[in-house]
């Protein structure tokens, strides 16, 4: 009698464990048809369409099902489980599923570039603070959809975030009216700071009197000389602030120097001055531009079904703010 616990194909006698028959002929056979060229699935798909049961005493299969059969080491033989299946079988076998298991892998890795897009890593809830990240509904049907919802949409199962959703022309749109109103107050550009010299905090200031005493007394193998050099680079790195608005702005200027009213999405211009786009519940989308200066659009989202939809656009009562 076959049990649940017992990989597939063997059975209990009077407490010694041996070889089902009729079960490991199943096992045998998905070994060959595996190493012939037959896909898992294909595999399975066979079993249940003739019945054969499968080690719950029920004909369902499935790519698992068949998948931990080809893995399991007890086929192999042990002091406890006797042979099933000979080393050279269990080797081919595994041979191939390292094989489709490494084009698998390198499918997945071309998907996912695939499913990259201009507005990959660039969109934020400011809800939670995750990502936005492409949902594709209904895929390979007539009615696939493709929306971006915060990362944290969805989170152990349960919605978690409920900020709103956006296709691919949702947010084209948003940036366009963005950058139609950057290009109505040009002199948003003109009031970004200039840069500012970081300033050296006590501990830096003490260090570096350190370093300058150890080196007029000229006590260069001082053991804690090279501790106090290594901590002064800790410290100006860590007290540095990096103004680039300056050298930034120079450069909107000139993504934006032949633009006078933007009447289609641009993808270049679109990866040379967004930092950051941010959607706020009920509220607005703040478009960050580099630089420092931020265009706020207000937004309204209709809901169907308790679900949001995607956001609807609204050009009057926008803001602007030059962040710094």
């Amino acid at each position: 009698m076959m049990q649940r616990h017992m990989p597939m194909g063997y059975k209990m006698v009077n407490g010694a464990v041996e070889i089902q028959e009729e079960h490991a002929k199943t096992v045998k056979s998905i070994f060959a048809d595996y190493i012939a060229g037959k896909s898992m699935f294909a595999i399975a798909k066979d079993l249940t369409a003739i019945g054969v049961l499968n080690a719950n005493k029920k004909p369902n299969w499935n790519h698992g099902s068949v998948g931990k059969i080809l893995q399991n080491i007890r086929y192999q033989g042990d002091e406890l489980y006797p042979r099933l299946i000979d080393d050279e079988t269990f080797k081919k076998a595994q041979e191939r599923r390292g094989r489709v298991e490494k084009k698998l892998s390198r499918t997945q890795q071309v998907q996912a570039i695939r499913n990259q897009t201009v507005f990959s890593g660039m969109i934020r809830c400011g809800e939670c603070g995750e990502n936005y990240k492409k949902y594709i509904e209904h895929a390979g049907k007539s009615s696939e959809k493709v929306k971006w919802k915060c990362k944290h949409y969805i989170y152990q199962n349960r919605v978690l975030c409920k900020n709103h959703f956006f296709t691919d022309e949702d947010l084209k749109e948003i940036f366009i009216e963005a950058t139609n109103q950057l290009l109505r107050q040009r002199w948003l550009i003109e009031k970004i700071k200039p840069q500012e010299p970081p300033k050296m905090s006590l501990d830096l200031r003490e260090t570096e009197n350190r370093i300058k005493e150890l080196e007029l007394e000229g006590d260069y193998s001082n053991p804690i000389l090279p501790e106090l050099i290594l901590r002064r680079a800790q410290l100006y790195y860590a007290g540095a602030k990096v103004y680039d608005q300056p050298r930034n702005a120079e450069k909107l200027k000139e993504a934006l120097a032949e633009n006078t009213t933007l009447t289609e999405f641009d993808e270049e211009l679109f990866k040379t001055i967004i930092k950051q786009m941010t959607i706020y519940k009920e509220t607005k989308i703040a478009v960050e531009f580099i630089g420092g200066i931020t265009i706020e659009r207000p937004i309204e989202t209709q809901r169907k079904d308790g679900n949001h939809g995607s956001s609807k656009k609204d050009g009057s009562n926008h803001t602007a703010s030059n962040e710094i």
